[in-house]
């Protein structure tokens, strides 16, 4: 058979090249370094890009969260306790967040009416809103009684409402001109029990009333009540009737003059102090006082926990502490474990074997029975920080040892490590000049994963009470998540907001760790998906 390839016509030749000097022609690309190479491999991993954008701003909410919060670690407000997330300004908007809010299941008519009361005193109305009014039905005195209840929304911040606190002269006046200076009132007329009993009652009725609020004194209770669950009783057109008291000049409640803003309907005759010895007692509105304290209106954006702390704060402050301590921590298993591993993986034979028993043995250690008796005895002598510190490290590098022995045993006797040696290298030199470098990657991906469990470590030490950081650190995550748990039914934000912070931490850091471990994968460098 005949070739067709064989009759080719000359005129179907032409030369590719006349005259020119055939030459290797330069790449038009750049060459790529093992880290630039390994960094576009990360950003394929689209989950650990976010989780690293998560790090990022986790870290950078550590550091600005106490710089822009009005409050520190030191500020507690016992008033305020396990009280909402709330700024100023949200309650009036509806809708539902930053406003302080608490839900009350039941509340009677009676006790609507008490909300209302501090509502038409302070100007601060704490009903945010009726979720539901349904009926129940009673047995009282043989009969059946149908009443009317209501699930409702309250803003615990204004539900404080009054309260009576002992002032110092000088504080009163100091008060006073705040109040002249703002326009803000701090200051109510005084209310004694023997005024708060309506005047239609009989003197006994009267009698055991003002008995009974002697020992149960309301500092809400403005208006005259007609029984001891403080039901009002209302005028002809069903407004309160007020129950201040009205003689400056009585023998059984002298106080001091005030000159600072009076309540609607005051002619100048309302008391507004009681002498207590030396001091003055007063009716005081609590947020306006608070106002008057600070300088500003309550603003906890997160909440306040048991001790009457700033979340906001003191999670910055706790996040500060972790991520520091678990940096540290990392670096020095990271120092020790390299140069340990390094001299086990180099030297092999009885220094390695040798080396690596001691390291069974101290990896055998129980860590929560070497941190309690750290914390236990060590920390009386050099501190609690060190203490946990050196509890941490004591036995952290043994992993970082054992993965760089490995990375040694794998490059000792590549080609390039015996023409060093012939060349005269030192050990010192082959272990951290040629060998080290290219372990270099793992050994990192390795200690970046040591972060969180660190972290993880550090948080339940402290949240079971085995650590206590307050002292040194202020708080911390894992005592913040602890005075949560106290109060989680009433107050679910003071665990909420902790545990969240640390969760988000955690697998953050485990997602970008995995993500570095593929990157510097060297198997996989160079291959483009």
């Amino acid at each position: 058979m005949e070739n067709k390839y064989m009759n080719i016509p000359k005129e179907k030749f032409s030369f590719v090249q006349r005259g020119d000097k055939m030459h290797d022609e330069k790449f038009k690309t750049k060459s790529r370094g093992y880290f630039a190479d390994a960094f576009l491999r990360f950003k394929k991993n689209k989950s650990s890009v976010v989780a690293a954008c998560i790090i990022g701003f986790l870290v950078l909410f550590s550091i600005v969260s106490p710089i822009i919060s009005p409050y520190t670690i030191k500020d507690k407000d016992k008033m305020y306790v396990n009280y909402a997330p709330y700024t100023e300004g949200f309650s009036d908007l509806g809708i539902g967040i930053l406003d302080g809010g608490v839900i009350y299941q039941s509340y009677s008519e009676n006790q609507l009416k008490y909300l209302e009361g501090i509502a038409q005193e302070t100007g601060r109305d704490p009903l945010i809103k009726i979720l539901d009014t349904f009926e129940e039905q009673e047995m009282k005195r043989g009969q059946i009684v149908t009443k009317t209840y209501h699930k409702i929304r309250v803003n615990k911040y204004f539900e404080k409402g009054i309260m009576y606190m002992v002032f110092s002269e000088a504080e009163y006046d100091d008060i006073i001109r705040f109040e002249q200076e703002t326009g803000i009132r701090v200051i109510y007329p005084y209310v004694a029990p023997e005024n708060l009993a309506a005047d239609n009652l009989s003197k006994d009725k009267k009698d055991t009333l003002t008995r009974f609020y002697k020992d149960n004194l309301n500092p809400n209770l403005w208006y005259k009540v007609t029984d001891d669950k403080g039901t009002p009783a209302l005028d002809a057109d069903g407004n309160f009737i007020h129950a201040y008291h009205l003689n400056p000049k009585s023998t059984t409640i002298p106080g001091k003059e005030y000159t600072g803003i009076r309540v609607e309907g005051d002619d100048g005759t309302f008391i507004y102090s009681a002498q207590k010895g030396s001091a003055l007692q007063c009716r005081i509105d609590y947020y306006s006082y608070y106002q008057y304290k600070n300088g500003h209106a309550p603003q906890y954006i997160f909440g306040t926990n048991n001790m009457g702390q700033d979340i906001f704060c003191a999670i910055g402050i706790g996040a500060r502490f972790s991520l520091i301590f678990a940096i540290c921590v990392s670096a020095i298993n990271l120092t020790i474990g390299a140069i340990y591993g390094a001299i086990q993986g180099f030297y092999g034979g009885y220094v390695d074997l040798t080396m690596d028993r001691i390291s069974d043995i101290l990896s055998g250690v129980p860590s929560m029975i070497t941190v309690s008796l750290f914390q236990l005895h060590l920390a009386q002598k050099v501190g609690v920080i060190p203490s946990f510190l050196f509890a941490f490290v004591l036995t952290g590098w043994i992993g970082m040892a054992a993965l760089t022995r490995k990375q040694f045993y794998r490059f000792k006797s590549q080609e390039y490590i015996m023409a060093a040696k012939t060349l005269g290298a030192s050990d010192w030199r082959l272990m951290f000049k040629h060998i080290f470098p290219n372990s270099l990657g793992t050994i990192v991906t390795s200690c970046v994963l040591v972060i969180p469990g660190v972290i993880s470590s550090e948080t339940t030490l402290t949240y079971l009470g085995i650590v206590n950081l307050q002292s040194f650190a202020g708080t911390s995550i894992g005592v913040l998540m602890s005075q949560g748990q106290t109060s989680m039914t009433t107050s679910p934000h003071a665990m909420f907001f902790p545990a969240m912070f640390v969760s988000l931490l955690l697998i953050s850091f485990n997602l970008f760790g995995n993500g570095l471990r593929d990157a510097f994968n060297p198997s996989t460098r160079g291959v483009d998906d």
